[in-house]
């Protein structure tokens, strides 16, 4: 425990968590947060904190699209967040035939539904059952924010941002969920986001990466992003050691 706490502080001391968590002063954002508690889903208290964040943020130009919904626990966030904002229509697109990354195979759908009504953002959000690439062909409206949590791999990762970034309003910003422990989304924000001349201000969240499109970053803009990218490395090295020192404790604790 006082290693994980000690990440804790780390994590703390260098990234945008300090900014997120100001956020548990606001009121409508803990109603978001409760509204989201009960919600099945693998997102952290600060990354919730960022996406409502980022949506009430969000330029009225543009929507908000979501790749990877599953049950909407990040869709609530979004969702809250904009309604705190501009009112940005969230486009939550997933098949919802199940997660494949962790052997489940059962629709989601319904549950899906549930939650956003519960939640009360129905009015908000358009559900859009199809993957993200049947998706993409037939959506015309311009992005303001769009947030990438869909298939996992390398391939489908670059994919996604391929046929995702072109709809991105020039001052809108595009995240990516599990930058730190899978490596399709890290080296794609490492590639194309921390290293990238179309995208300044790119920060992370826990593991959650973003960045702000820009025609062209100044040489200013790199130098942040060189800097941020530095200490990403350093968490997800952290990140890395401390997995593995888990892994090993439960092995070493099934022999005894």
């Amino acid at each position: 425990m006082g290693l994980l706490r000690h990440g804790e502080q780390i994590l703390s001391a260098l990234h945008h968590e300090r900014d997120v968590r100001a956020l548990e002063q606001d009121k409508d954002f803990q109603v978001s947060k409760d509204a989201a508690n009960d919600i099945e889903g693998w997102l952290a208290d600060v990354e919730g904190a960022l996406l409502y964040s980022l949506a009430k943020k969000c330029n009225a130009n543009g929507v908000i699209v979501e790749i990877g919904s599953w049950k909407g626990k990040s869709t609530v966030f979004l969702a809250k967040g904009s309604k705190a904002g501009q009112r940005a229509r969230v486009y939550a697109i997933d098949p919802h035939e199940g997660d494949a990354q962790v052997l489940v195979d059962i629709p989601t759908f319904d549950e899906f539904k549930k939650n956003i009504a519960n939640a009360q953002v129905a009015d908000i959000v358009v559900p859009i059952v199809k993957t993200s690439g049947e998706a993409a062909n037939d959506f015309l409206e311009p992005c303001s924010l769009i947030f990438v949590d869909g298939c996992h791999e390398p391939d489908s990762v670059r994919q996604d941002f391929a046929l995702w970034y072109p709809k991105l309003i020039d001052g809108g910003v595009i995240a990516f969920h599990d930058t730190l422990g899978w490596v399709g989304p890290r080296m794609l924000v490492k590639d194309l986001l921390y290293k990238s001349r179309n995208f300044k201000n790119v920060r992370f969240a826990r593991s959650i990466t973003f960045g702000e499109k820009v025609v062209q970053h100044t040489m200013a803009d790199r130098m942040k992003n060189r800097y941020f990218l530095l200490f990403n490395d350093i968490v997800a090295l952290y990140f890395s050691c401390y997995v593995k020192i888990g892994r090993f404790g439960d092995r070493f604790g099934d022999r005894l």
